[in-house]
């Protein structure tokens, strides 16, 4: 088995039995500016240890597989440039080239299930891109949930994409979709969309349940849980919906397709709603790393 690389609070943690959160790192690289991203990575990784869990922040560096990320490393990353955005297809590779990668979201469940880590909080899933019928675009996330048992702490996919099909394939893979504490499906920068929530719990008690229960039967694949962003720092979709077509088409008259499409649509959305989309961003990337804690805790009883 590939060795892993433990930062010293992690491996301490493993040590004593104590829960973990995992973090991934493309939100780093790829997902916020400099500074802020620095900034941002080392808030989350505090609301993780202020809510009684130990945060491990998940990467590729110099061909080691990071399980945590010491202060120096983290700001290495931070403004390391051409940094490999790394999923199931390519993080093997880059680790066999010594090359840096930042896991996305399914890069970081193979990561953390390699690691014995069950929770996992991040900002949003990738999932069906608009125009997939004819593009096929479709992340590399959504058929890791089918794989890999790792509970997922999310503010739902991202809001740039097709909200319905995404979920329509979750479905279709059997992956439990649970929407904490309301019964409409969050969408990121939004408390809410038009979508019910397949399934609904209001404690992280309930939900490292269902993940034990998922385990003693034998089923494989994770669980997404929808954590809805705080009313206080939502942008609403009515809001956004103007502005996220006219990123989508700015996308499309600049050519972009593929892994940049992604970190393209959230920098036009940045512009475009001045600075407003990355405070609610930050906002709602804390809420999910407090809740995914509380679900760490009880899985660690």
């Amino acid at each position: 088995m590939i060795p892993l690389h433990f930062s010293a609070e992690v491996a301490m943690a493993r040590t004593e039995g104590r829960p973990i959160v995992a973090l991934e790192s493309t939100i780093i690289t790829h997902g916020m500016p400099y500074p802020q991203n620095i900034e941002t990575a080392a808030k989350v990784e505090r609301t993780v240890r202020d809510n009684g869990a130990v945060p491990a922040t998940i990467a590729v560096i110099g061909g080691k597989l990071c399980i945590g990320l010491e202060a120096e490393q983290l700001a290495a990353l931070g403004q390391a440039q051409d940094v490999a955005k790394v999923s199931r297809a390519d993080i093997a590779a880059c680790i066999a080239s010594g090359g840096w990668g930042a896991t996305t979201v399914a890069a970081t469940m193979i990561a953390a299930h390699l690691a014995g880590i069950s929770v996992f909080a991040t900002g949003g899933i990738g999932g069906v891109h608009k125009g997939a019928e004819t593009s096929f675009d479709i992340s590399a996330d959504l058929p890791e949930f089918s794989k890999t048992p790792v509970t997922v702490v999310a503010a739902g996919a991202k809001a740039i994409l097709d909200l319905h099909k995404t979920y329509e394939v979750l479905e279709t893979l059997g992956v439990p979709v649970i929407c904490y504490g309301q019964d409409m499906l969050p969408a990121f920068w939004s408390a809410q969309s038009d979508m019910p929530a397949p399934l609904r719990m209001d404690k992280a008690a309930d939900i490292a349940a269902a993940h034990r229960v998922r385990a003693e039967m034998g089923l494989a694949g994770g669980q997404l849980v929808c954590n809805p962003i705080p009313l206080a720092d939502e942008i609403p979709a009515a809001t956004l919906a103007p502005i996220i077509a006219a990123a989508l088409a700015d996308a499309d008259a600049a050519g972009i397709s593929a892994k940049d499409v992604t970190p393209y649509l959230l920098s036009r959305i940045f512009t475009l709603t001045e600075g407003r989309s990355l405070t609610a961003n930050i906002a709602l990337v804390l809420n999910n790393a407090r809740l995914a804690a509380a679900i760490a805790a009880e899985l660690a009883t």
